[in-house]
């Protein structure tokens, strides 16, 4: 009884009040959104359907809450070999499966729509890297150059199979994401700073070298590195003017949304920028043109107070199998929201990345919600003493 009581004690209702805040944002935004949008979707109930995510969300974080977050390094490689099945059955096309705009990404399932089974990877990522890295450190308590490329090996032969496969789809914004999960824990796996500061080079170089091809053998690059509807989206992000019929018409309509909100907006429900995403891709646009930048500003907030709170329990975490997993969810987390944001406003390329907690989707709503379960199970789990 002492236990639990204690464990409710360690609680975060913070990190859960927050949520409910973008819950809440969540809703208002979507239904904002749905005066703009194509005329065939006009009666779809996205709030209604977006509740019951979360409703089917908040039944995910209780089920991940339920076992000692310990227990999830005993099952870490049959959680990663399920959602190595789903993919691969994605590859193959079996029975189920869905293809949209040149994508197999989805399965169909009746009675809730489409679940994106890459969606939960990142989750089952999280979890088999963080186990490895553990593992090896136990293994090699005193790590040498020689034992970090060790690490570094194994985390990218375990990483590469469900990235390949990502790339069959193809879904790069994905791909994006699971490199940030990967880069986020070997930051703290304890690497030596001057293997991380040489992969930075070796990067650097490596995109110096990829546009110097690009520009002096134009069909060789073609060929072997991107392909035409990849270039398509970054000449639509460098120069969206040039390219507004086509691949640069979902910026300018998001740059034109954003920039007519201004500081206060135009108020809710008074959308004059029509968004072929608007409830999804681009529910920031939607925001900042009726609330303006003042809302924008509480939503980024939000998001702010919520990697906070999860860096705050990484640190406080005795264990490091917890400390990985919130620095795997926080690497996720993080720069989902700064891709998205940041491809609303034209800073990055369009990647077809929803907000977290924001925009309607239920794979990924369903996701981010087990994410959270994961750290706010770590922070109840998370003992503290007197002389730490």
């Amino acid at each position: 009884m002492e236990k639990e009581t204690n464990r409710q004690q360690k609680f975060d209702y913070t990190m859960v009040f927050i949520l409910f805040l973008m819950a809440i944002v969540s809703c208002i935004a979507i239904k904002s959104a749905q005066p703009t949008l194509p005329e065939k979707l006009q009666n779809v109930n996205f709030v209604g359907l977006q509740i019951r995510w979360y409703i089917i969300g908040i039944i995910a974080v209780a089920g991940t809450m339920v076992l000692d977050f310990d227990r999830f390094k005993m099952i870490s490689w049959y959680l990663y070999g399920f959602g190595m099945v789903l993919l691969l059955g994605l590859y193959f096309e079996v029975p189920g499966t869905t293809t949209t705009k040149g994508a197999t990404s989805w399965y169909t399932l009746p009675g809730f729509g489409t679940f994106q089974p890459s969606e939960l990877m990142k989750i089952f990522m999280i979890i088999v890297l963080s186990k490895i890295i553990v593992d090896h450190r136990e293994k090699y308590p005193v790590n040498t150059v020689k034992d970090d490329f060790i690490l570094i090996g194994k985390v990218l032969l375990t990483s590469a199979p469900p990235i390949y496969l990502l790339k069959e789809q193809p879904d790069m914004g994905m791909i994006m994401v699971f490199t940030a999960i990967i880069a986020s824990l070997l930051i703290v796996s304890g690497i030596k700073w001057r293997i991380i500061l040489g992969f930075l080079s070796a990067g650097l170089i490596t995109i110096s070298t990829v546009v110097y091809i690009y520009f002096a053998f134009p069909d060789f690059f073609h060929k072997y590195f991107l392909q035409e509807y990849q270039l398509n989206r970054f000449y639509g992000w460098l120069k969206p003017e040039e390219y507004s019929s086509g691949q640069g018409f979902q910026l300018v309509r998001s740059l034109l949304a954003i920039g007519s909100g201004e500081l206060k907006g135009k108020g809710y429900h008074n959308s004059e920028v029509s968004l072929p995403e608007g409830h999804t891709d681009f529910i920031f646009a939607v925001l900042s043109e009726q609330f303006g930048f003042i809302g924008a500003s509480i939503v980024i907030s939000l998001f702010f107070l919520l990697i906070y709170r999860m860096i705050h329990t990484a640190l406080e975490s005795h264990d490091p199998y917890g400390s990985y997993l919130c620095a795997g969810v926080i690497g996720m987390m993080t720069f989902q929201v700064f891709q998205n944001i940041g491809m609303t406003v034209g800073l990055l390329p369009i990647t077809g990345l929803p907000l977290p907690f924001i925009s309607y989707g239920g794979s990924s709503l369903a996701t981010y919600m087990i994410a959270i379960g994961i750290v706010l199970n770590v922070r109840s789990r998370t003992k503290k003493f007197m002389f730490d």
